[in-house]
C-alpha cells in the first residue's frame, strides 16, 4: 500500500512541476509579447549553439548573408565612421581641385611621399576609388537599414498595443488597489485618462492596453532618411557644382560667362547651359581698418557697392557685397573674398607718346596689403633707336610707407596713408607670343635686359602718386598716377546645399528624438475580487530602463485613482483614502523588451 502511494506522490510531484514549467514558459511568451515590436530592429536568428549542422550556404546564400550584413546597423555605423576618417586626408593634403600649384609644390619637396601619395588617390580624395566605394556602401547600407524597418512601423502605427499579461506584477512598474467601482466603470476610466495623456489606447478583454513613445522611431527613421539626403545632396551638389573667381578693379563690370573668370573649375555633370545669367559693376570698393589699440591693422568692413542685372535684359539694380553676405542670383552666389590696390600706370616712349595706361593689380603678401606684381607693355612701344621692344616692371607697393631709412619697405598699416610704389625696369622679349601661358604677375626674365642706371646697376626707383621714373637713353618714362581699389569675387553655383542644409537639421531633431523619447506601454486591468470588490492592477514597460516609468505610472494611477478610490470598508491593513501601492525594480523576471539592453 505505501509502495503504491509513494508511486502516487511521485508522479503528483512530477506532473506538478510539469504545469510549473509550462506556466512559466506561457509567462515567458506573455511577457515576451507584451514587449515585442517596441523597436523597429530587425529581429535576431535563434541561438546557434544548438542548430542542426547545415549543407553549405551555395552563391545564393552567401549572397543574402553579405546583404544582411551590409544592411546590419553595425555596419552602417561603420561605414560612417570609415567615411569620416576618409575624409581626414582630403582636409590635410593639397587637392588637385582646389591648388594644383600647393600639389606641384608638394611632389616637389617630397619625391619619395608624394608619388606614393599620387598612386593613392591621395591628392584627388573626394573622386578617389576608394572614397567612392565608401561613400556608395553606405548609401546602400542605409536604404536596407530603412526600408524594412519603415514598413515594420508602418504596421505598428496601424496596429493596437498588445493585451495585458496575465500577470502584470512581473512588469518593471506596477500598481494595484481595490475600488467599489465596477470593472466596467474602471476601464472607461483609464481609457479616458490614457487618451487625455495622448496615448494609444484601446479595450482588450479585462483591461485597457495603451501605448506612448512612436516619435521614437520615427526619430530613428527621419535620422537615417536625412543621412540619405544628405550623402545625395552631396554627391549632387559634387557633380553638378561650379566655382570661379574673378579680380574685378573699381569701376569695370563682369558678366557670367566662362571666359570672364580667372580660373574655373566644375562637377563632372555640370554644362555652360547651367550658368545663371546675371552681370554686375563694380562701383566703389571699400576698406575699414582698426587705427589703434592691440588690433590696429585689423580689417573692420569689407564692402563692394555694385549694380547687377539678371538676363540680358534685365533691369539693373543696387547691392552690396560684404563678407559672408553675398549676392544670390538663382543658384549662384557672390562672394567678396579679397580686397587689394592697382597702381595706375603710364608708360610714354622716347617721343612722349602714351603706349600704356591703365591700373594695374597687384596681390598682398600680408595682412598690412603689402603687394607685388608686374607691369608688362606688350605693344605700341619702341625705343630710343625706333626698334619695337616690349617692356616688364617689377613692381611692389606698400600703401603705408615707414619712409626712407626706416627699414624693409613692407606696409605699416593697410589703408592709403603713405602709398609708395617700387619699379624695377626691363627690356626686350616678354615671351608673351611663344603660346606657353604666363602668370600676370610675374615677369620672364628669359630674354629680357635690365635698365641700367648712371652707376651700372639696376635700374629702380621708388614713387609717390605723381611722380615719373626716367628710362635711359631717351627709352622713356613712367609715371605713377594714382591708386585704384579692387575686389575679387568668388561665384559659386552648389545646387545641393540647400537640401544639404534641411538633412543636417532634421538629422539632429529625428537624432534628438530617438534619444530623448522613450517607448513604452501601460496597461490597466479591472476585475472582481473574490469578496466582490474591484482589483484594479496597473503596469508598465518602456523599450529601455528608465526612472521616469514609475512616475509616469504613478500620476496616471493617480488619476484613475481618483475617479475610483480605494474600497475604504474593506481594504485589508489599509488606512482610509489609502493610495495605490506603487511598485518598481522587483526582483522578479522581466521578459526583455526587443532591442533593449539588459544586464
Amino acid at each position: 500500500m505505501s509502495n503504491t502511494e509513494t508511486k502516487a506522490q511521485a508522479k503528483d510531484r512530477t506532473a506538478a512541476r510539469t504545469t510549473a514549467k509550462a506556466a512559466s514558459a506561457d509567462d515567458e511568451n506573455d511577457l515576451g509579447a507584451a514587449g515585442s515590436q517596441l523597436s523597429t530592429a530587425p529581429k535576431e536568428d535563434a541561438a546557434r549553439d544548438d542548430a542542426p549542422n547545415l549543407p553549405s550556404l551555395g552563391v545564393i546564400g552567401w549572397a543574402r548573408w553579405f546583404w544582411r550584413q551590409l544592411t546590419s546597423m553595425r555596419v552602417a555605423l561603420l561605414l560612417l565612421f570609415m567615411l569620416s576618417l576618409a575624409a581626414i586626408p582630403g582636409s590635410l593634403i593639397p587637392q588637385t581641385g582646389q591648388d594644383e600649384t600647393k600639389v606641384a609644390d608638394f611632389l616637389n619637396r617630397h619625391e619619395t611621399l608624394g608619388p606614393v601619395y599620387e598612386k593613392l588617390g591621395l591628392f584627388h580624395v573626394y573622386s578617389s576609388v576608394w572614397f567612392s566605394a565608401i561613400y556608395i556602401l553606405l548609401f546602400i547600407s542605409l536604404i536596407g537599414c530603412i526600408v524594412p524597418r519603415t514598413w515594420q512601423f508602418v504596421e505598428q502605427l496601424r496596429g493596437r498595443p498588445p493585451k495585458a499579461p496575465r500577470r502584470l506584477n512581473r512588469l518593471p512598474a506596477y500598481a494595484t488597489w481595490r475600488t467599489e467601482a465596477e470593472p466596467e466603470q474602471v476601464r472607461e476610466i483609464a481609457l479616458k485618462v490614457l487618451k487625455r495623456r495622448r496615448f494609444r489606447s484601446h479595450v482588450a478583454g479585462d483591461a485597457v492596453a495603451a501605448e506612448k513613445g512612436y516619435l521614437r522611431e520615427a526619430g530613428n527613421l527621419v535620422f537615417h532618411l536625412a543621412l540619405i539626403v544628405m550623402l545625395i545632396a552631396f554627391a549632387w551638389g559634387q557633380l553638378f557644382k561650379s566655382e570661379g573667381t574673378k579680380l574685378i578693379l573699381q569701376g569695370d563690370g563682369f558678366a557670367n560667362t566662362m571666359t570672364q573668370y580667372d580660373d574655373f573649375k566644375s562637377g563632372n555633370l555640370f554644362t555652360i547651359d547651367d550658368l545663371d545669367s546675371f552681370s554686375f559693376n563694380l562701383k566703389t570698393a571699400k576698406a575699414t581698418y582698426e587705427r589703434n589699440g592691440p588690433n590696429r591693422g585689423t580689417p573692420r568692413t569689407f564692402e563692394s557697392h555694385i549694380t547687377y542685372s539678371v538676363g540680358p535684359d534685365g533691369k539693373e539694380k543696387p547691392a552690396t557685397i560684404k563678407v559672408n553676405k553675398p549676392l544670390v542670383v538663382g543658384d549662384s552666389k557672390v562672394y567678396m573674398i579679397n580686397f587689394g590696390y592697382a597702381p595706375v600706370i603710364t608708360v610714354r616712349d622716347g617721343k612722349g607718346k602714351v603706349v600704356f595706361q591703365d591700373a594695374v593689380p597687384l596681390l598682398p603678401i600680408d595682412g598690412n596689403l603689402t603687394s607685388s606684381g608686374a607691369i608688362k607693355v606688350l605693344d605700341g612701344y619702341r625705343n630710343g633707336k625706333g626698334e619695337k621692344e616690349q617692356l616688364g616692371f617689377n613692381a611692389f607697393f606698400v600703401p603705408t610707407f615707414a619712409g626712407a631709412g626706416k627699414g624693409e619697405m613692407l606696409s605699416q598699416f593697410p589703408a592709403l596713408d603713405f602709398p609708395v610704389l617700387a619699379l624695377s625696369a626691363y627690356h626686350g622679349d616678354l615671351g608673351v607670343d611663344s603660346g606657353i601661358p604666363q602668370n600676370i604677375y610675374q615677369l620672364d626674365k628669359k630674354n629680357l635686359k635690365e635698365f641700367k642706371d648712371s652707376k651700372g646697376q639696376l635700374l629702380k626707383k621708388r614713387m609717390l602718386p605723381g611722380e615719373t621714373m626716367k628710362l635711359p637713353d631717351g627709352a622713356g618714362s613712367v609715371t605713377f598716377d594714382s591708386v585704384e581699389p579692387w575686389s575679387r569675387f568668388q561665384i559659386t553655383q552648389q545646387p545641393g546645399s540647400g537640401w544639404a542644409l534641411a538633412g543636417a537639421i532634421a538629422a539632429i531633431l529625428g537624432l534628438a528624438a530617438s534619444l530623448f523619447i522613450q517607448r513604452r506601454r501601460v496597461w490597466v486591468r479591472a476585475v472582481k475580487g473574490a469578496d466582490g470588490v474591484t482589483v484594479v492592477e496597473m503596469a508598465g514597460l518602456g523599450r529601455s530602463e528608465s526612472a521616469k516609468l514609475p512616475e509616469e505610472l504613478g500620476d496616471l494611477a493617480g488619476l484613475i485613482h481618483d475617479a475610483a478610490p480605494t474600497a475604504q470598508d474593506r481594504a485589508a491593513d489599509a488606512d482610509p483614502g489609502s493610495e495605490p501601492v506603487i511598485e518598481s525594480g522587483s526582483d522578479a523576471h522581466v521578459a526583455p523588451t526587443e532591442g533593449a539592453e539588459t544586464s
